[in-house]
């Protein structure tokens, strides 16, 4: 770690990572009172990732996340109240109880799309969000996660691949915890760095100690600067670890004592305490204000979600499917005119003109597509006096005289089409052969 930020911005990272573990561990509270409904998906030792990336956002960047990323949504701006209502399926929450974990977004103020549970489907649809500002002229960057087991889906490289071809001001974070649920990434992958895997799209990538926050956010920083101006997409691989089981159910008894020891010594919030204090930007009477803040924000936040009513069994039916404005209203915020981006003025006529090529007329008289520049151009007739090649073939050949027959010549019988009949044995033998 290393001093370039303002004191305001380095406190900013240590209070939202202090408040991703709270709001974490009071759902581990309420999951175990069976409050929570949904499944529980912990990022302990993975703070720094969501904190530090979200961070480098702007107010008007989009983003996605991913089930460990409850950071990046505390960063964004979603209170808490509303982490604790959308896990216990509270009418209050987001999606008015139709959901047990974190699928939620806000598309109107935040900018937040929902997560994907299909893994590695957020990169193409992010793609089209962040290709979309810029058809708009609004200057955006878009940013998802995946982890290591996400990246060997196909569609992470499809959507790699779109990325890089449309050159799309985008931002994909891929978080290497070292375990795809059981699997080690060793298992699935045989590279050292996750990163090279956009290489072959001819994608910028960078390597990063996940455990770290400042060393996430200065590139993440950097990384959306650069998509920003035109440089983008850009993969960040982040080298972290998953500190717990896939989720509640899971006790990770797979995951080897050694090295789940290594990891817990590099806690990232101790690591950038200890910095902090360093620095002289934190002691314990700062700490101890920090402290009192968030306990006292996530007590009134959870008494609102405890006291929020389960929604009622009619609402069951409604909101299934979306039915149009009356469900809710999506619209395009336009930033340049509507009419420099829609027809005509966005279109150009679809006629591509080549050296040596034309402009001709079918044989039914309609535009032919491609005319080649040795073929004659046929000349146009006017449709009154148009003939049919065939009947101005005729018309131009001369007249034959009609042979005049004698009166004298002796009509020559016409064979039969039949065969004639032959009758005897012997004359049948003849006929076989």
């Amino acid at each position: 770690m290393k001093k370039a930020l303002t004191r305001q911005q380095y406190l900013d990272l240590y209070y939202f990572m202090r408040l991703n573990r709270a709001v974490e561990d009071t759902m581990v509270k309420l999951f175990r009172q069976n409050k929570i409904v949904g499944g529980l998906y912990s990022s302990l030792g993975q703070e720094a990732v969501s904190v530090g990336t979200a961070y480098a956002l702007e107010k008007k960047d989009w983003l996605a996340p991913m089930i460990r990323n409850i950071g990046a949504l505390l960063v964004k701006g979603v209170p808490p109240r509303d982490v604790f209502m959308q896990h216990m399926a509270k009418y209050d929450s987001p999606t008015k109880g139709k959901d047990g974990t974190s699928h939620f977004g806000d598309l109107e103020n935040l900018h937040i799309v929902s997560p994907i549970s299909m893994l590695g489907d957020l990169i193409p649809v992010m793609t089209g969000v962040a290709i979309a500002g810029r058809y708009l002229g609004q200057k955006i960057v878009a940013m998802t996660w995946i982890g290591d087991g996400g990246s060997s889906t196909g569609v992470f490289h499809e959507g790699m691949n779109f990325a890089a071809v449309q050159k799309a001001p985008f931002v994909l974070v891929l978080e290497n915890n070292q375990w795809a649920y059981s699997t080690p990434v060793k298992r699935q992958v045989p590279l050292e760095n996750l990163a090279d895997r956009a290489k072959a799209y001819g994608i910028p990538s960078y390597v990063v100690d996940g455990n770290d926050v400042v060393a996430v956010y200065t590139t993440a920083k950097e990384a959306v600067d650069r998509a920003r101006n035109g440089e983008g997409p850009i993969l960040i691989e982040v080298k972290t670890f998953r500190r717990l089981g896939h989720a509640q159910h899971d006790p990770a008894e797979y995951v080897p004592k050694e090295m789940r020891a290594y990891w817990e010594a590099r806690d990232p919030i101790a690591l950038y305490e200890n910095f902090l204090t360093a620095e002289r930007l934190l002691d314990a009477n700062n700490k101890k204000q920090f402290d009192e803040k968030i306990e006292k924000l996530l007590s009134a936040e959870r008494d609102f979600a405890e006291n929020s009513p389960l929604p009622p069994a009619e609402f069951a039916a409604q909101g299934v499917y979306c039915t149009g404005d009356d469900c809710h209203k999506v619209a395009p915020k336009w930033e340049r005119p509507i009419a420099e981006v829609t027809p005509p003025k966005s279109s150009v006529p679809a006629v591509w003109t080549v050296k040596g090529f034309g402009s001709g007329k079918a044989s039914g008289g309609g535009s032919a597509p491609i005319h080649f520049g040795d073929t004659e151009k046929r000349e146009e007739k006017s449709k009154d006096t148009e003939v049919p090649e065939a009947v101005a073939e005729t018309i131009k050949a001369p007249a034959q005289p009609r042979p005049v027959k004698s009166k004298s010549a002796k009509a020559t019988p016409k064979k039969s089409a039949k065969p004639a009949v032959v009758s005897g044995k012997s004359s049948a033998r003849k006929a076989r052969r």
